[in-house]
């Protein structure tokens, strides 16, 4: 008995130890609605962002600094980005996720595609002089089912610039528009109502009107994409991946 203990306590030594060695590690989230922090009068509207900051270790800090509303344009323009780059520190993670809002031409927030383009670049090579590793997401796919229940993308061709500048500056890419869809056909074209803020009349106190949105998330929703953006991470083996500790379920 006193020889398990001792070998316990041994055991328990080393862990602290090893959580000691390993160098804290900030994540920055920036971008729009669909990662933000929601005020309590918006639930059970949530970011990703949200419960993605409980599946690490100690070692790592999230720092969501996502806005509802925001595009590329709009959040250097209202001087969200600038408080980021300064405070960035050399191993810092920057995840970049923009586009429901840029490419719509008839929102404040619309951002013509060269310069969505040269945002998107800007975010990158900014964190790079800081020595922080810039990570690109394509914007999380919205709800539209065809008529033969096959699920539709409604961010092509901002996705594609995405990926597009990705592959110029070699930058970590997480798909999750494509990711998103295969989640949400596996879902269905009703099932995956779940997964967004779809409430009938009366149903929350929040929405007493009901709410039929397909681009904002639920709670379960929300779990579900930060789960894609995690394996992903695992994918990509960036060093941020060792610091994950919960395990995530597997989207279906």
């Amino acid at each position: 008995m006193i020889r398990f203990l001792i070998v316990a306590a041994c055991g328990l030594l080393m862990s602290c130890v090893m959580m000691q060695q390993k160098k804290p590690i900030k994540v920055y989230l920036i971008g729009d609605s669909t990662i933000s922090i929601k005020e309590t009068r918006a639930y059970p509207e949530t970011g990703w962002g949200m419960p993605f900051v409980y599946f690490f270790d100690q070692s790592v800090t999230v720092d969501n600094r996502a806005k509802n509303g925001r595009s590329t344009r709009t959040f250097i323009e209202e001087g969200l980005w600038q408080p980021v780059a300064d405070n960035l520190q050399e191993g810092d993670y920057v995840f970049i996720q923009f586009g429901h809002n840029d490419e719509v031409e008839t929102k404040k927030s619309y951002t013509p595609k060269d310069q969505y383009v040269a945002n998107l670049s800007r975010f990158i090579t900014e964190a790079r002089n800081k020595k922080a590793i810039p990570v690109l997401l394509t914007p999380a796919a919205r709800r539209k089912f065809d008529g033969n229940g096959k699920i539709e993308g409604t961010h092509n061709e901002y996705s594609a610039l995405v990926r597009g500048v990705a592959q110029k500056y070699k930058v970590p890419l997480i798909d999750l528009d494509l990711k998103s869809q295969e989640l949400l056909q596996q879902f269905g074209a009703e099932n995956s109502k779940h997964l967004f803020l779809q409430l009938e009349l009366g149903e929350h106190p929040n929405y007493p009107e009901g709410k039929d949105d397909n681009t904002h998330f639920s709670e379960l929703g929300a779990r579900k994409v930060a789960q894609l953006v995690l394996a992903s991470i695992k994918d990509l083996k960036l060093e941020l991946a060792d610091r994950i500790v919960k395990k995530e379920v597997k989207a279906n």
